[in-house]
C-alpha cells in the first residue's frame, strides 16, 4: 500500500500540518483572536433555512444552527444536538435523545430558550404545510415519513380551495374549480398530529417512516431536518430568516452583523456545547461583485485569507506562489454527465423532428459515448490534471457503499476500470447509424443542439472542446454540433423544458443511498432526459428494464448488498444502451487559503462541507507539494476511520 511505501512523508507532512494549525489560533485579529476574511459576490434570497434548499442561501444557517448528527473530517457520523440514537429492527422508527442544555440565543448570545424535541416538530410542521412553499417537502417524502405526504396534499388542497369557484361536473353536480376552470379533486383530512414525527417527552423525538429506511441518518445534515423554536418563527411570520434579528442560534457561530451588499459577520457563540472544537473567533465575509476577479490580488496584498484562483491567472502563479497554492478536497456531492433528450422542445431551426428519430438510435447515441473525448474536455475545468477529474459512473465513486463501493457492483467496474473513449469503436457505430437512420428518413448531418449553462464555471470552453472534438471524429457528413449559451434560469428554460437535444446536467444527493443517483433523474415524472417520452418501441424496452431493476432495488430494504446489485444492474442499463455519458463530479477548486481544507466536516450530501467548525486558521496557504502529502494522509486515516466505525 502507499501507506507503507510513503509512511515518512505523511508522517512529515501531518507535522507539517499541526505545526501551521498550532500557529493558526493566535493569527487574523490585531488582539490574537482568529479571524477568517473572505469576499462574496452573491447575496442570500433568504436565510429561511425551512423554506429554501439552495447551498448558497443554507451557508450561513449550516453554521449557526446544529443539527441531530453532524459529520466528522473523514465522514463518520458523530452525534451533535442528539446524544444518542436507536432505530426498530426494520428501520422504520428512528429515536433521537435530545442534549439537555443547549440554548436558543439571539443575535445578542443573550439566552431566549431551550432546545428541545419539539423543536423538529414544530420544524415538519412548517415545512409540511403547503402554504408555506417548502422546498423541503421532498425530503420527507423521500424518507417516507408517516403521513407526511399526505398532509402536504391536504394543506394544499385547502389552499387551492381559497381560490377555487363553484361549478358543476359533467353530471351536473356541484363541484370546486380551480383558476383554469378545472374540477378540484377531494384530498382525504389529515391532522397535523397525524405526521410521523413526535416530541414523546422534553428530549425525546421519534420519527416514523412508512417503508424502512437504514440511512435516514445520512439525511439528517440537510434544511428539512434542522430544528426551530416554534413561539419565535410565529412571532416572526413571514419574516423569518430576513436579517440576523430574525434567526436564533445554537451552532457554533451567531450572524452578529448582516448588512445585504455589504458584508456578514459571524461570531464564536459563547454559549455552544462544543465550544472546544470551533477554533475561529470571526469570520468577516465581505461584499464585492468583482470579487472573482479582485480575490487573488486582495489576497497577495494580505487584505482576505482565501482566494479561488481562475484557470486563466492558474500557470503564472504557479510559477511564483506555489508553495502557497493548493487544490480543494475531492467532493462528490454532484455528479455530472451528459444527457440526451427524447421529448426535444426547441426552434425549428434546429431541427427537433430529425434529432427525434436519431436520439432514438442506439447506434447514433453510442456513437456519441464512444466518440466524446472526456478528457480533452475536462482540459475547461482543469489544464494541469484533466484525466484525474474523470468520473466514469452516474453514481460517483465514494458516494454510496456496502461490502465495497457502489461503482463495482452489477457490473458497474467495466466502467469505474475503463474509459468510453474508443474512436475505432465510434466510428463502427456512426457507419450503423447512418444506414439505419437513413431507412427511418433522417437526415445528416444530424444538429447536435447544445445549449450550456453560463452559471457553470467554463462551461462555454467545454462545449466548444466538445464541438471541435465530436466533428473532427465522427464527421460534419454526420453531425453538426450547435452549441449556444442558455440564458440564467438554465435549469427552468432550458433543462426542465427539454429545451435541448444534449447538454451537460449535474445530480448532487441529499443522502448516502444508491437509489439517490439512479433513481430520480431517471424517474418517469423528471425532467431530466425525458425518456419516458419516446414512442420508439427499443428505447420504451431498455427503458423498462431500467424500470423494473429500481423497482426490484427500492423494495430490498434488508440485503443491502442484493439492493446495491439490482441499482447497478439499473445503472448499467443506462450506460450499456447510451442514456447518458459521466464525465466529472464536483470540479475542483485551486486557491490561496488560509484554511486547512482537510479538516472541515467532511461528506458526499447535505451541507456538511459549509461549515467552518474543527477548522483552524494557518499562518501560511498550504502549497501544493505540502497538500498532496497531507492529503495522502488523510486517505489513509479517513480509511482506518470508516473501517472503525463500521464494525
Amino acid at each position: 500500500m502507499k501507506m507503507k511505501k510513503r509512511a515518512t512523508a505523511l508522517l512529515l507532512a501531518l507535522a507539517m500540518v499541526l505545526a501551521l494549525t498550532a500557529c493558526g489560533d493566535t493569527g487574523g485579529g490585531g488582539d490574537g483572536s482568529a479571524v477568517y476574511r473572505t469576499l462574496y459576490s452573491t447575496e442570500v434570497e433568504t436565510m429561511n433555512y425551512l423554506y429554501t434548499t439552495s447551498s448558497g442561501n443554507l451557508e450561513i444557517p449550516a453554521n449557526v444552527v446544529d443539527t441531530l448528527v453532524e459529520y466528522d473530517c473523514y465522514g463518520v457520523v458523530q452525534p451533535s444536538l442528539a446524544e444518542s440514537w436507536e432505530h426498530n429492527e426494520d428501520y422504520t422508527q428512528w429515536t433521537f435523545h435530545i442534549r439537555e442544555g443547549v440554548k436558543w440565543v439571539d443575535k445578542d448570545g443573550n439566552e431566549v430558550a431551550d432546545v428541545t424535541a419539539q423543536d423538529w416538530v414544530d420544524a415538519a410542521h412548517y415545512i409540511l404545510d403547503a402554504a408555506n412553499d417548502s422546498s423541503s417537502e421532498y425530503n420527507f417524502e423521500v424518507a417516507q415519513v408517516t403521513n407526511a405526504a399526505a398532509y402536504y396534499a391536504y394543506t394544499a388542497y385547502l389552499l387551492e380551495l381559497e381560490t377555487a369557484t363553484d361549478g358543476t361536473d359533467e353530471n351536473g353536480n356541484p363541484v370546486k374549480l380551480n383558476a383554469d376552470g378545472e374540477v378540484i379533486e377531494e384530498v382525504p383530512e389529515v391532522s397535523v398530529e397525524d405526521i410521523g414525527v413526535k416530541a414523546t417527552d422534553t428530549y425525546t423525538l421519534v420519527y416514523t417512516l412508512d417503508a424502512p429506511c437504514s440511512y435516514f441518518l445520512s439525511m439528517l445534515c440537510w434544511a428539512a431536518f434542522m430544528p426551530v423554536n416554534g413561539e419565535f418563527l410565529a412571532q416572526c411570520g413571514d419574516s423569518f430568516g430576513t436579517s440576523a434579528e430574525t434567526l436564533l442560534y445554537c451552532g457554533p457561530f451567531i450572524l452578529s452583523t448582516f448588512e445585504p451588499q455589504v458584508q456578514r459577520v459571524m461570531t464564536k457563540n459563547p454559549t455552544y456545547w462544543d465550544i472546544d472544537n470551533v477554533h475561529i473567533d470571526t469570520i468577516q465575509m465581505t461584499y464585492n461583485a468583482e470579487a472573482s476577479t479582485l480575490a487573488t490580488q486582495m489576497y497577495l496584498d494580505g487584505s482576505i485569507d482565501n482566494a479561488t484562483i481562475s484557470a486563466d491567472l492558474l500557470s503564472s502563479l504557479l510559477e511564483t506562489h506555489s508553495d502557497q497554492i493548493h487544490y480543494s478536497r475531492p467532493d462528490v456531492s454532484y455528479s455530472y454527465w451528459y444527457l440526451f433528450n427524447f421529448d426535444p422542445n426547441f426552434d425549428e431551426e434546429y431541427e427537433p423532428d430529425n434529432w427525434r428519430i436519431a436520439v432514438n438510435n442506439e447506434s447514433f447515441r453510442l456513437s456519441i459515448v464512444h466518440g466524446l473525448d472526456r478528457v480533452n474536455a475536462l482540459q475547461a475545468k482543469d489544464f494541469a490534471d484533466p484525466e484525474s477529474l474523470l468520473s466514469n459512473t452516474i453514481t460517483p465513486l465514494g458516494a454510496a457503499s456496502a461490502s465495497q463501493d457502489y461503482a463495482y457492483y452489477g457490473g458497474l467496474e467495466k466502467y469505474t476500470n475503463g474509459d468510453t473513449f474508443d474512436p475505432d469503436l465510434a466510428l463502427e457505430y456512426k457507419e450503423t447509424a447512418m444506414e439505419e437512420l437513413a431507412a427511418e428518413g433522417c437526415t445528416f448531418p444530424v444538429i447536435v443542439y447544445y445549449p450550456y449553462n453560463p452559471n457553470e464555471t467554463n462551461a462555454d470552453s467545454m462545449a466548444q472542446l466538445v464541438e471541435q472534438q465530436l466533428e473532427n471524429l465522427l464527421g460534419t457528413d454526420y453531425i453538426d454540433v450547435v452549441i449556444q449559451q442558455g440564458n440564467e434560469s438554465f435549469l427552468s428554460t432550458v433543462r426542465r423544458a427539454g429545451n435541448y437535444g444534449f447538454t451537460l446536467c449535474n445530480w448532487g444527493a441529499d443522502y448516502s443511498d444508491a437509489s439517490a443517483y439512479v433513481v430520480d433523474p431517471f424517474a418517469e415524472d423528471s425532467s431530466y432526459s425525458f425518456i419516458y417520452e419516446s414512442d420508439d418501441p427499443e428505447t420504451q424496452s431498455f427503458y423498462q428494464e431500467y424500470l423494473d431493476l429500481v423497482e426490484t432495488g427500492l423494495a430490498t430494504t434488508d440485503d443491502i448488498e442484493a439492493r446495491y446489485e439490482a441499482f447497478a444492474q439499473a445503472e448499467c442499463v443506462l450506460l450499456d444502451h447510451g442514456f447518458a455519458i459521466p464525465i466529472h463530479t464536483n470540479t475542483r477548486e485551486y486557491s490561496f487559503s488560509k484554511l486547512n481544507p482537510l479538516e472541515g466536516s467532511y461528506a458526499s450530501f447535505g451541507f456538511s462541507t459549509l461549515r467552518y467548525k474543527y477548522q483552524h486558521i494557518l499562518e501560511k496557504s498550504m502549497g501544493m507539494e505540502e497538500f498532496e502529502q497531507a492529503y495522502q494522509t488523510w486517505l489513509d486515516e479517513r480509511e482506518a476511520a470508516l473501517a472503525e466505525a463500521a464494525q
